[in-house]
């Protein structure tokens, strides 16, 4: 290990160390991994620092150059694992997490996250903000589940192409962002699948009948509203016990475009049977 003058250890040994592990697990595209802030965030924590700035700094760095989320939390598992710790410190996870949402942020105001057709947040930037909600609930010691759910809403009939499919979503997009606000995060999973992020005591009867009332309302042309649900099916989950499982769980709920199949099929039942617990409109 290579020793400065002030005494203090460069952290070439430990980044080498932590990019290997990365790299070998985790990591999709080794020739992006280096970026100068690993070297600050190495060395904070070889030296026993606070790692909060260089954590944010390259949560930052990884949310501009296109990393997702979750890959750049395995990453910084990596780093710690590669001390013989198990996992980060939560201080750490949340400056990565902050960062990157910072980044993304800026990404939402230029358009970079934000879906043409419906002008809502793409999967990706859900992400981010349910680890914010994890975060939440981590520190007032709750279960994630006790302060948030996802509202899963499909408004799709059919499979739709070209005009209908952008009319159909921007009224859809309109819809939810009348219907739920700024305050709930929200994206678009494609082929008419939306979901948002809502709080334990959101009165979820009140905004989801203003929602299929405002949808109907929307689609006034006749194959527009004949390819749009009616009523708008809509369920409600609680959250997953861990961010993990919940970008899990987008995943599962994400239907692609274009879908090729006509019509598609019904979504599976799962956590219940999202056709038994549609919420009353």
């Amino acid at each position: 290990m290579h020793i400065g003058k002030d005494g203090r250890a460069f952290p070439e040994e430990l980044r080498e160390r932590w990019r290997a592990r990365s790299v070998g697990s985790v990591w999709r595209r080794p020739s992006d991994w280096y970026h100068p802030a690993v070297d600050a965030l190495a060395g904070a924590v070889l030296h026993d620092g606070d790692p909060a700035t260089p954590a944010w700094d390259l949560g930052r760095a990884r949310g501009e150059s296109g990393v997702g989320i979750g890959e750049a939390v395995d990453d910084l598992v990596c780093l710690y694992r590669s001390t013989g710790r198990t996992d980060p410190p939560m201080d750490a996870v949340r400056a990565l997490n902050e960062g990157w949402a910072d980044a993304q942020a800026e990404l939402v105001l230029t358009g970079g996250c934000v879906d043409a057709e419906t002008g809502l947040p793409t999967q990706q930037y859900l992400g981010v903000r349910l680890a914010e909600a994890y975060l939440e609930a981590e520190r007032q010691d709750a279960d994630p589940a006790s302060l948030h759910g996802l509202a899963v809403v499909d408004v799709a009939a059919g499979h739709v192409t070209g005009f209908l499919r952008a009319a159909r979503s921007a009224a859809a997009g309109a819809a939810l962002r009348s219907a739920f606000g700024t305050g709930h995060p929200m994206a678009t999973l494609g082929g008419g699948v939306f979901v948002v992020l809502t709080r334990t005591d959101d009165d979820l009867d009140a905004r989801i009948a203003a929602l299929r009332a405002d949808v109907a309302d929307r689609n006034r042309d006749v194959d527009v509203r004949l390819a749009t649900r009616q009523p708008v099916r809509v369920w409600h989950e609680p959250l997953p016990g861990t961010h993990a499982a919940a970008l899990h769980r987008l995943t599962q709920l994400a239907r692609p475009e274009p879908w090729t199949g006509i019509p598609r099929p019904a979504l599976p039942p799962t956590l219940g049977d999202p056709r038994a617990d549609d919420l009353p409109g």
